[in-house]
């Protein structure tokens, strides 16, 4: 409780969440997912804190041009991997949640034992604990019993499990259509609107 300049008690908790959210990227194939929910973001005026595994920058540096500081640079925020001690590793940071884009099966794994080793699957193990949305774009397939397993278990410990998978609906005609069009989409799941995504409508000549 607090209370405010006319001396009214206010509920800290009630308020709403800041306008941050803390963007994971992984080793998994899928740099570019990561690099465009940070680009959203900035088109959103979304507040982003990032952190970047070390195989993450070496898939960067294979999939596309960019340098480790072009991709830091899009975040608001970017956090050593190695520091447990970041502000997005505790419950009393207010944000929207976490997306990790892509999220390898090692993440993954980690993030489900609640065993954390970084500031990533840290950060990922606050936000479940906090009741917190956390969206994992798991890019690694064919994925064998365990592995499925472990996206059980995350599921039931509350997070969303969203391969980016391409909506041929929306009739891509790129494949940066279809890297926005999957990142769209996981924002969703946070109540962001991003302008890239295309909507259905419905089925022309349905009912007729």
């Amino acid at each position: 409780m607090d209370h405010d300049v006319n001396g009214a008690v206010r509920n800290l908790s009630a308020e709403p969440a800041p306008s941050r959210l803390i963007v994971g990227i992984s080793g998994a194939s899928g740099a570019a997912y990561g690099v465009r929910v940070l680009d959203a973001l900035n088109d959103l005026g979304i507040e982003s804190h990032l952190v970047v595994t070390r195989a993450a920058l070496l898939t960067l540096s294979q999939e596309t041009d960019l340098s480790p500081d072009d991709l830091t640079g899009r975040a608001t925020v970017s956090h050593r991997l190695a520091d447990v001690g970041a502000s997005i590793a505790s419950g009393s940071f207010k944000t929207l949640g976490m997306i990790v884009a892509p999220c390898s099966v090692k993440t993954m794994s980690e993030i489900a034992t609640g065993v954390t080793s970084s500031l990533l699957t840290r950060a990922a193990d606050v936000v479940l604990k906090e009741r917190r949305p956390l969206v994992l774009m798991v890019r690694e397939t064919p994925f064998h019993l365990g592995h499925l397993r472990t996206m059980t278990a995350l599921a039931e410990m509350g997070a969303v499990i969203a391969p980016p998978l391409p909506a041929l609906y929306a009739k891509p005609a790129s494949i940066e259509e279809m890297i926005d069009q999957s990142v769209g989409r996981a924002l969703d799941l946070f109540g962001l609107d991003w302008s890239p995504v295309k909507r259905w409508s419905g089925l022309k000549g349905a009912g007729e």
